[in-house]
């Protein structure tokens, strides 16, 4: 509530001065109020307009669009309240004499329209601002009805200090009121960056730089007053992760100094262009040294080709597997005697497996490599089934030996993450038809586990956890040797431009000697 409250406060206040200033200069020139009011109206319709399609559109589209939408809007407001601080610290003193300049221009025209055009444009401009600001403000929000009551509130009291502003019964002080609701600005702006960079995750768009970087639960639980702060306000999760905290300060620290760095302590025009090139030239060797730099402390690569050990279904050692070299399409089945196997594999796409996104490949499983016993003894079947005879053969009707005829069935799935091996099994069983021995009828029996293996739990856990450890370790180093190069580079060459501009202006308007 208190976001939207301020940013309804201050977006209202500024587009009521404006308001009040054009009302002020044509009263003054005994000219009518009505074609200002309808541009005032229209400009305020339309602004509502965008604010209500921006949401409708939003609530509409599936979930992995709606965070890339939301992105998009809090990408968007950030921009505009970064454009709002600048523009009015560069044109609050001159915006009365700009405006007054304008409606005189309109008077001398004659045109009704042309005043009614002035009041809209001028308005809406506030008014988007306002409804994209406030969009993604309600989109951070915990609670959207309490964000809507701010805002509310915040343009009810800036239109109740613009009309006591116009008509003089109070003084306020302008520079300080937008001093210090810039500052708030810039705070509830920079956690719009975290909010932005985390829904740009969530759609898919930014995978780097995901390692949470402090638990901040112990500070603000979730469902307390703090917490409404925090996140609800300024717009810091109790998560924050690398990329997330790199945005932040990256926005936070430079725009504050802006808005804080005293006036005494600004340099001149003269030395101005000299200190753009110093912080240009600061940036670009931050950037050569981080990109020097970050490649460290990266765990090796989980080999494609290493063995995975293997346990029977009794749980006992059977072996091990790997991937042939080479494609990767090939799975060695090394057994507990040293007997190599190789299946081809097929792939059948991706699935959730251990935690992860995983491709689905399987192969057909060989029968066994021993020849099958013709006659089965009594004991035998016992053993085969359990430790107990099947269910309607009894030693004493049914003694034995039995012929027996064998069919093995079942297949081997493995589930590979970037070409590793994170977990495998094989369902190979066989079904054992009995004939003679006693038996009047022919009987067939399942041999559950009959060649079969799996992977121990143990082992797909720290396959998980290495594989996910070395692609996090990746990750970070393309966040800290090429993207934050990169935005140090082109901060380079921003101050860069502006220095060779201010420099050329000084050159213009210097003195002949």
């Amino acid at each position: 509530m208190l976001a939207t409250l301020v940013i309804g406060l201050r977006e209202g206040l500024e587009a009521a001065l404006i308001v009040g200033m054009i009302a002020a200069f044509l009263r003054r020139n005994g000219q009518p109020l009505k074609p200002m009011w309808l541009g005032v109206g229209a400009a305020v319709l339309l602004s509502a307009l965008v604010g209500i399609t921006l949401e409708l559109i939003s609530a509409a589209l599936p979930q992995q669009q709606q965070e890339a939408m939301e992105t998009v809007i809090g990408a968007v407001a950030v921009v505009i309240v970064t454009f709002m601080i600048l523009w009015m610290s560069k044109n609050s003193r001159s915006m009365k004499s700009t405006l007054e300049a304008h409606a005189g221009s309109a008077l001398k025209g004659g045109s009704v329209f042309a005043l009614a055009g002035m009041a809209f444009l001028a308005v809406l401009r506030e008014g988007i601002e306002t409804a994209v600001f406030m969009v993604a403000a309600f989109q951070s929000s915990l609670n959207p009805l309490s964000a809507g009551l701010g805002a509310l509130l915040g343009l009810a009291i800036a239109s109740g200090v613009g009309f006591l502003l116009f008509r003089g019964a109070i003084k306020l002080n302008l520079a300080k009121f937008f001093k210090a609701t810039g500052v708030f600005l810039v705070f509830v702006a920079a956690g719009l960056v975290m909010k932005s960079l985390r829904t740009a995750h969530e759609a898919g768009w930014i995978n780097i730089g995901q390692d949470i970087t402090v638990n901040l639960a112990w500070l603000a639980p979730n469902g307390s007053a703090r917490a409404a702060i925090l996140t609800g306000v300024f717009g810091i999760p109790n998560d924050p992760r690398v990329v997330e905290l790199l945005g932040w300060a990256l926005y936070l620290i430079p725009m504050l100094a802006f808005i804080l760095w005293p006036r005494t302590w600004r340099p001149s025009a003269a030395s101005l262009p000299r200190l753009q090139f110093i912080a240009a030239g600061t940036l670009t060797v931050a950037a050569l040294v981080l990109v020097l730099a970050a490649p460290v402390a990266i765990p090796s690569a989980p080999s494609a080709t290493s063995t995975t050990p293997l346990r029977s279904s009794a749980g006992q050692p059977a072996g091990s597997l790997r991937l042939a070299p080479g494609d990767g399409k090939t799975l060695v089945v090394t057994s507990a005697d040293g007997t190599e196997a190789s299946y081809e594999l097929t792939s059948h796409g991706t699935e959730s497996h251990a935690g992860r996104t995983a491709t689905v490949s399987t192969a057909a499983a060989s029968n066994a490599t021993e020849a099958e016993p013709a006659k089965v003894s009594a004991d035998m079947l016992s053993e085969l089934n359990g430790g107990r005879m099947p269910v309607g053969i009894s030693p004493a009707k049914n003694p034995g030996p039995f012929a027996a005829s064998w069919n093995h069935k079942g297949s081997i799935t493995v589930w590979l993450v970037n070409h590793q091996v994170i977990d495998a099994v094989n369902t190979q069983g066989a079904t054992l038809t009995l004939s003679g021995g006693g038996l009047a009828t022919s009987r067939t029996i399942a041999v559950a586990g009959e060649g079969g293996w799996h992977v121990p739990e143990k082992h797909v856990t720290a396959a998980v956890t290495e594989l996910s450890s070395f692609e996090s370790a990746a990750a970070e180093n393309v966040l800290w040797s090429r993207y934050l190069p990169a935005v140090f580079l082109v901060a380079a060459l921003m101050l860069l431009v502006t220095a060779r501009r201010n420099r050329r202006q000084l050159l213009i308007t210097a003195p002949s000697p």
